[in-house]
Parts: structure tokens; C-alpha cells; sequence
């Protein structure tokens, strides 16, 4: 369907005594149940051609006609800015954000964001809440982004989210040789003092983030991170709660750790490694329209995979020198 126009459908007669906004949502379940309540209550639906509230009660047999109102959800400025697409169809966008690009629009960051690129990419865009935009990624978080080019889209991929029937893989780095994964269950919300920080905390929202190693080094961690929920900040507060932060993380990461003996190489890439060391590198989803599975994967992005050979080089060349002393 399209953004905007016209709809009408029968209502069943199994659906009476029901409410009318409840019978909407499962008749035009491209519609979140919020803007049907909100059409309904601007007179954008009628029933058998009259005016009804949200929790009129139907009888089975109305006629009831929807007149698909898109406004402008998002006032920001479209800019020219490049985006690196896995994925694209009528309905949806994958992309492979770069770190250090911000996702929305806010305080000391008015324009330059990924909102403002994807409103040059796609214009319509502005007619969907937060530009399409469904999920995010923190600012020096790099990888696999989908975004939602249709309402119809929009409504079923933030069903997915909220079902937890979205897979997100991540790649981290962490301080600290872990000798097995493990599920870090521990409910997040925001840090009593500090407003920037998100804190484990027991009256927190529920927040699971699943880890198994990937590749150990001497005092790093090459871990693959699962999310089961998506709070802000999640990997990045579950790592450090464990004691084995995100290397480079700027609010989580504590003071800097230095191998013994490492290389000047080494040493030189930790030091000016100032972002967290994350990557989403795989998204799956079923796709909103045709239900089929739909996987993407973001490639490392360099600074990664210079971190991760230097560190490879740094205990080969540790494991070298053990055994000639012996």
C-alpha cells in the first residue's frame, strides 16, 4: 500500500462488541494501533460513513473507510551525505554505518546525522516517525543498520524488535582474557548521577546480552555478542558490570591496559584506539513484506582489523618467546 490514500474494509461479524481501534489494527495491520487511534480521533475514519471514538464498541457488518493522513513526522534538513547500502528494496535499507556518524539529530549535534543523509537518500522519509529509523547505534559504534522505507515496514519492524525476533551479532574487543562466554542477565536504566552513563541497576528495564569467545589474546578478548534486548548502551554496561569493559570505550573503559612487553605498534594502536571497540556485524530480520529471510553483514571496518592483527601478532610473538626459553 501506499503512504497515504484511501482504504475501506467490511468489518467481520465475529469482531462485534469489540472496540473499534483493536479492530482496525488487525484489519490494516500495516497501521500501528497508535495512528489509527489518532486518524480515528482527527475524523480520518469513518464508520458507515459517521465519525467514531477509539473505544466505540463495533457490531459486525459496518463499512468502515480510513483515510491514510501522512504528515510530516521529521523537520530536519536533508543532506548529501555518503551511506555505504548493504540492502535496498521499496521497503527497506541496510546500511553499514561508519563510526563516529550519529544517528539522530540532537543537542551539539543539529545536522550531520544519519537522519539527514537517509532524507537526501530517500525523500518520503520525512513522513515516517524518526525518518524510518527503527533501532541505532551509538555514535563510535560502526556496522549494520536496517531502516524502514515504508509505513507498512516501519509497523512490522518494530513488531520484530519488540518480539526479540530480530538477530544482532556483534563483534567486540574487551579488556581482560576471558576463558569462556557466558549470558550476562542484568536490567539496565539510566545512571542515578550521571545522565550520559547507563547503569545495571535492579529497577531497571530487563536486558540480556549473550557472549562467547571469538579469539583470546594475552589481555584482550575477541568476544561475539548477541543481543536479546536492545537498551542503550547495552554491551558496552553488560561488559563493564562483568569487569571486562570495551576496550577504547570512553565511558565504560576505565584506564588504559598495557600488555606486558607488547610492541611500539601495539602500544601505539591501544593508546589511540579513542572509540569503543564494537562493530554490528550481522543483522538478520524477516523481511516486512514478503516474509522472507533477509541477512546482512557489515565488513570490519579498519581500524578493527588493525587492532585485532596487532593483537594476533602480540601473543604469537609472546607464545614464540615462551617456548625458546624453554
Amino acid at each position: 500500500m501506499s503512504q497515504s490514500g484511501s482504504r475501506s474494509a467490511v468489518v467481520p461479524v465475529s469482531a462485534a462488541g469489540r472496540r473499534l481501534d483493536a479492530v482496525l489494527a488487525e484489519l490494516f495491520p500495516e497501521y500501528s494501533r497508535s495512528r489509527l487511534s489518532a486518524w480515528i480521533k482527527s475524523g480520518d475514519v469513518l464508520l458507515d460513513g459517521a465519525a467514531a471514538r477509539p473505544r466505540d464498541a463495533v457490531h459486525g457488518g459496518e463499512t468502515v473507510a480510513v483515510t491514510a493522513v501522512e504528515n510530516v513526522q521529521v523537520r530536519a534538513m536533508a543532506e548529501d551525505i555518503p551511506l555505504t547500502v548493504l540492502y535496498e528494496d521499496a521497503h527497506v535499507l541496510v546500511l553499514d554505518k561508519p563510526a563516529g556518524l550519529v544517528v539522530h539529530p540532537g543537542a551539539g549535534n543539529p545536522a550531520g546525522t544519519l537522519l539527514n543523509a537517509l532524507l537526501h537518500h530517500t525523500p518520503g522519509l520525512d513522513k515516517l516517525p524518526r525518518a524510518g529509523i527503527v533501532h541505532r547505534l551509538d555514535k563510535d559504534t560502526s556496522g549494520v543498520m536496517v531502516v524502514a522505507r515504508t509505513l507498512e515496514a516501519h509497523t512490522a519492524l518494530v513488531a520484530q524488535l519488540s518480539a526479540r525476533d530480530v538477530h544482532r551479532q556483534y563483534l567486540a574487543v574487551v579488556v581482560g582474557a576471558l576463558v569462556s562466554g557466558g549470558t550476562a542477565d542484568a536490567a539496565i536504566d539510566r545512571h542515578p548521577r550521571d545522565r550520559l552513563r547507563m547503569a545495571v541497576r535492579e529497577d531497571g528495564k530487563a536486558a540480556v546480552t549473550h557472549y562467547r569467545l571469538r579469539e583470546r589474546f594475552r589481555a584482550h578478548t575477541a568476544l561475539e555478542c548477541r543481543l536479546e534486548t536492545g537498551r542503550t548502551h547495552q554491551i558496552r554496561v553488560h561488559m563493564a558490570h562483568l569487569k571486562h569493559p570495551i576496550l577504547g570505550d570512553p565511558l565504560y573503559g576505565g584506564a588504559l591496559r598495557l600488555p606486558k612487553g607488547a610492541s611500539d605498534g601495539l602500544v601505539a594502536c591501544l593508546r589511540g584506539f579513542r572509540r569503543q571497540a564494537l562493530h554490528a556485524e550481522v543483522l538478520e530480520f524477516l523481511h516486512p513484506v514478503s516474509g522472507q529471510p533477509v541477512r546482512c553483514e557489515a565488513p570490519l571496518p579498519a581500524d578493527m582489523q588493525e587492532l585485532l592483527v596487532l593483537l594476533r601478532d602480540d601473543a604469537a610473538t609472546q607464545a614464540e618467546a615462551r617456548r625458546g626459553r624453554r
